[in-house]
């Protein structure tokens, strides 16, 4: 199964690397009040891919710390909780 994995890894690499290089092309980015940005094609597509897995990331971070602090709460909320009561035992059935 590694073999398989790291194969598939391989696979992705090579067609990454040969799209990179088939890529590399000046492209200007052009701003607001005459700015711009000039770059390779490849290096702005990994840019915009960072900067949108990184705005994934902030946005699920958000949900996580949340239900990880309703966890903490309902843990301690669970051990604070007051025993419950002992049920009685019904007498033994009499033979008969």
């Amino acid at each position: 199964m590694r073999f398989v994995t790291w194969a598939v890894r391989g696979i992705a690499f090579i067609l990454l690397l040969a799209f990179a290089v088939k890529n590399t092309e000046p492209v200007a980015l052009r701003f607001y009040f005459d700015l711009a940005w000039q770059a390779p094609l490849v290096a702005v597509l990994a840019a915009f891919f960072a900067a949108g897995a990184l705005a994934g990331l902030a946005a699920v971070l958000t949900t996580v710390l949340r239900q990880r602090r309703e966890i903490q709460e309902l843990r301690r909320a669970t051990r604070l909780a007051p025993a419950p009561a002992s049920v009685p035992q019904l007498p033994p059935a009499p033979d008969g």
